[in-house]
């Protein structure tokens, strides 16, 4: 499939998709090659396949509108979700990964459910619990994670 073949349906995107984890960084990076023009200074396997899941979905589906675009740049910014958000954040979806880059390392943690996530292969009851595992002090969880304003900030509108 070229770069601007669009798939046929959700399962193909789907099936596309899931296969990246199992490409060889060569066949990888053919496939960077075939959605962009350039590569990127990083060579992180997990922020490859991100980009390139990102990417197939939007030439099959279209991409995100400019003010979607534009609020999804804000957070990534700030590291603090807009007050809509974080009122829900307490009712994370199973399935959910929350990434925080700390100290140069991306941190990814899995939401198993009410009071249940996964990080590192690791079972924890609060995200309190895994910031104060990564950072070694106490630091509040939704804070750490951006999922409400740490103290002494100003939160987003």
């Amino acid at each position: 499939m070229t770069a601007h073949a669009r798939p046929a349906d959700a399962a193909t995107v789907a099936a596309r998709i899931a296969q990246l984890p199992d490409l060889s960084m060569e066949d990888l990076w053919a496939l960077w090659d075939e959605y962009f023009d350039e590569r990127p200074k990083h060579h992180h396997r997990t922020w490859l396949e991100s980009r390139l899941a990102y990417r197939i979905q939007e030439r099959a589906f279209g991409g995100l509108r400019p003010a979607t675009r534009r609020k999804l740049e804000q957070i990534g910014e700030t590291g603090l979700l807009p007050r809509g958000l974080r009122r829900d954040a307490h009712r994370l979806l199973p399935g959910t990964v929350l990434t925080r880059i700390f100290d140069d390392v991306e941190h990814r943690v899995l939401v198993r459910g009410s009071n249940d996530f996964e990080y590192q292969g690791q079972r924890f009851k609060s995200l309190t619990a895994i910031a104060r595992h990564i950072t070694g002090t106490p630091w509040s969880g939704p804070a750490f994670f951006g999922l409400k304003a740490k103290d002494g900030q100003k939160e987003m509108a």
